[in-house]
Order: C-alpha cells, then sequence, then structure tokens
C-alpha cells in the first residue's frame, strides 16, 4: 500500500488530533493519498497553518483546519457547522484526540476520572453524533475510533485512561451494529506505546519493561498507525466493521 495508490481519492475526512503524533501522521497520509481534509485541532498555530498550506499545495488537495475544544459543546457545534456548510460529502471520521492523567487506583479523584472521561469518551461520543449525521445522507462511511491495548489489558497508573478507552471499544462495537444499516462501518485501532508527546515521559524502566514483551523490538511510529487507518477508511476495507485491532508489535 503506497501513497501513489490514491486511497482516498475523491473522499473527504474529519481527523481530530491533527496538531502532532498520529493525527499528524495521519492527516499527512491521507493528503498524499487524495483525500480532502477538515483538520481539528484544539488551537491555532502559525506553525501548523504553515505546515498544512505546503501540505495541500503538495498533493493538490483541500486542507480546512478548524480549532475547537472538544469539551465546549458550542465550538464543537460551530465546528461542524463549517463542515456542514462546504456542501462536501463527508466520507471519513477519525478520532485521535484524547488525553491522559497517570494515578494509581487509590490516587485517582473523581475530578481527574471525569476530566479524562470528557476529552477521551463523551465528547467523542457527541462528535460521533454529529458527523455520522453527515454520513448519513449519502448511505456510506467510515469512522476509526484510535483506543489502546490499556482498554484491553489493563496498565498500572493509568485506571482512568484505560476506562475510557475501554469505553470506546464498547461503543464502537454498538455503533457498528446500529450504523451498519445505513452503510456506515466503525472500527477501533488499540495502540501500544507509540513514540508520541503522550509517552516521552515514560521512564526508561517503563520503556525497556514493554519493548521486553514485544516481538517487533522498538516503540510504534505514528506513521505505523497512520497506515492502518488509510486502511480502515479506504475502500479496500469495505467488509470490515466493528473490529478492534491492536497496533502494539506483538505484545504478548
Amino acid at each position: 500500500m503506497t501513497s501513489n495508490s490514491k486511497l482516498l481519492k475523491s473522499k473527504t475526512a474529519v481527523i481530530t488530533g491533527c496538531l502532532k503524533g498520529i493525527g499528524k501522521a495521519t492527516m499527512e497520509l491521507f493528503a498524499q493519498n487524495g483525500a480532502d481534509i477538515f483538520a481539528c485541532c484544539q488551537f491555532e498555530s502559525e506553525e501548523f497553518k504553515i505546515y498544512i498550506d505546503d501540505l495541500s499545495k503538495e498533493n493538490n488537495v483541500q486542507i480546512i483546519p478548524l480549532y475547537f475544544d472538544l469539551c465546549d459543546n458550542e465550538q464543537m457545534k460551530s465546528a461542524v457547522k463549517e463542515i456542514r456548510s462546504s456542501k462536501k460529502k463527508i466520507d471519513v471520521l477519525v478520532n485521535i484526540a484524547g488525553m491522559t492523567q497517570d494515578a494509581l487506583f487509590y490516587m485517582t479523584t473523581m475530578e481527574q476520572l471525569k476530566k479524562v472521561f470528557e476529552v477521551n469518551f463523551f465528547s467523542q461520543i457527541v462528535f460521533m453524533q454529529y458527523i455520522t449525521k453527515l454520513m448519513l445522507q449519502n448511505k456510506t462511511g467510515s469512522v476509526i475510533n484510535i483506543s489502546s491495548i490499556s482498554a484491553l489489558d489493563g496498565n498500572s497508573g493509568q485506571l482512568s485512561y484505560s476506562s475510557s478507552k475501554a469505553a470506546i471499544l464498547g461503543a464502537t462495537k454498538t455503533m457498528s451494529i446500529e450504523l451498519a444499516q445505513y452503510g456506515i462501518r466503525v472500527n477501533a485501532l488499540a495502540p501500544g506505546v507509540i513514540k508520541t508527546e503522550m509517552t516521552e515521559n515514560l521512564s526508561e524502566e517503563v520503556i525497556n519493561r514493554q519493548l521486553s514483551r514485544m516481538k517487533i523490538k522498538h516503540l510504534g511510529l505514528p506513521a505505523e498507525v497512520a497506515g492502518p487507518i488509510l486502511f480502515l477508511a479506504s475502500d479496500e476495507s469495505s467488509y470490515i466493521t466493528g473490529q478492534i485491532i491492536r497496533i502494539d508489535g506483538g505484545i504478548g
């Protein structure tokens, strides 16, 4: 699968978390594959604006930045209104934006738990409701949710994060059942330890412990998650829905 294949030519995608990491890598790969993109970010950045201007010109696609806080429903509504007013057919939604507040079980406060769930689950459900309603008009679409292997395996010190990401898996399964009749596929990816800003603060001890469990002995790269996202977004995966795919280097 290469960028020359243009797997998303004439398609329009909505991607959250585009400022960095997996979101940025996914936006780049989608652009290389011919997609027009609504690039959703939490805040404006001149560096990001220059980057997407260059990316869009290089690949002859349109990249429209949308700046809003996922936890601010009014800001979210304004972003959706802009998407709707564009009259573009929305083919793909990729939910990547997320956060973590690590703490052991007994040290996790309700405030922390609610904050993480607000960003990683509640706000994303609302956003999916808005965007899939646009997909309903054309009876087609692909939704890709980014969860985590911690949602499947658990991880010490990540009660709020792993629980919120597990909730996304449950929602993915249910949505895939309900939306299949409308031609909308819903799948999820469960990345392992990916080399992003979120994992930069992990200690060498934690990194080495994770590496010892992997069959592929290196931390994942954002591009190695973007590839499977591209596959699920494209028509190459037209018979796949309700699935959870691990991207973890073969952690046993």
